[in-house]
């Protein structure tokens, strides 16, 4: 079983020695090697089973590191990284050959972020490469958000887990990229379009699901799937197709009183989209372990992160 702490100059020598380390981010855990090393960047792949056509994101803790990998920052990247890094969104920019191709697919672009979380941040200054850290998760599977759920899907095939607490923001980032002058969004994620649009008004949404070759990472039709069956639709409707006894309901605020509390997940009674995003990782794996045949879900308001929500929801059901 994986060891888990906080000791950066630990996590840094197993870094530096191309081992892998689980990495706390504000967004989710991710499984971190050294974005350099083409054997690392594959053993990533291998230990999550991720399919190789599936590009991968890198982390760094400052805008002039990101410069050392990619060819140029146009300006309305530059005005997104001054308004967002460190935070939830990546933006997809032109790499240069220090990459290898492993990192992204064989992609000219490749996927860059510096996350919000105190812990990674000085680890990520101790480090003279980037880390690319996919969510640290078997491929397709709910992404972790605790160590404990670290633990239950990796912890026998991983050294050691920065334990950084629960992840504050619990969906993944927003994934942008540069056209012309304006943005297209890739994955909605913890950065809004809303707040997108106060720094660069023209916007366009390319968001779309696929089943092979992705130009971006998290566009796949299907995944964040628990195991069992998820249905999306009108939970009052749902519910009178199946026995109460057979179901678990994630709802966006209310409680069905013909289904087992213990079988219901309200991600938000207060209908916070924030607290529901928080939320909605933990409630599919807390489903997914009870003895139930299907997940009814309903979608929240499609704004703000309800959009990473939803989206998120549609990728478990596909």
């Amino acid at each position: 079983m994986a060891v888990s702490g906080t000791d950066v100059q630990y996590a840094k020598e197993l870094l530096c020695s191309n081992e892998l380390v689980v990495i706390p981010t504000e967004t989710v855990y991710g499984l971190a090697g050294n974005a350099l090393n083409p054997e690392a960047v594959a053993t990533i792949y291998e230990v999550k089973n991720r399919p190789s056509f599936n590009p991968l994101i890198i982390h760094t803790d400052r805008l002039e590191k990101v410069t050392n990998y990619v060819s140029s920052v146009p300006r309305v990247a530059q005005q997104l990284a001054n308004a967002f890094w460190p935070g939830p969104l990546t933006i997809l920019l032109p790499k240069t050959d220090a990459l290898p191709d492993i990192v992204t697919a064989g992609s000219d672009r490749v996927a860059v972020r510096i996350p919000q979380h105190p812990l990674t941040l000085s680890l990520l200054k101790e480090l003279d490469f980037p880390l690319a850290a996919p969510s640290a998760n078997p491929f397709g599977y709910i992404s972790p958000t605790t160590v404990t759920h670290v633990e239950a899907q990796l912890g026998d095939k991983i050294n050691y887990i920065l334990d950084g607490g629960s992840c504050s923001v619990g969906i993944e980032s927003t994934i942008v990229g540069v056209k012309n002058d304006g943005i297209e969004v890739y994955r909605w994620g913890g950065i809004s379009l809303e707040n997108i649009k106060a720094v660069v008004p023209n916007v366009q949404t390319y968001v779309s699901q696929t089943e092979e070759a992705p130009s971006a990472p998290g566009m796949l039709k299907s995944h964040y799937a628990p195991s069992k069956k998820v249905i999306i639709g009108n939970l009052t409707e749902l519910l009178g197709q199946y026995p109460p006894s057979e179901v678990g309901i994630i709802s966006f605020q209310n409680i069905f009183p013909q289904v087992p509390e213990n079988q219901q997940c309200v991600l938000s009674a207060s209908g916070n989209l924030n607290e529901a995003a928080r939320e909605l990782f933990s409630s599919l794996r807390q489903l997914d372990s009870l003895a139930i045949k299907v997940i009814l879900a309903e979608l929240v308001p499609n704004y703000g992160l309800g959009r990473a929500i939803n989206d998120r929801l549609a990728r478990a059901s596909a």
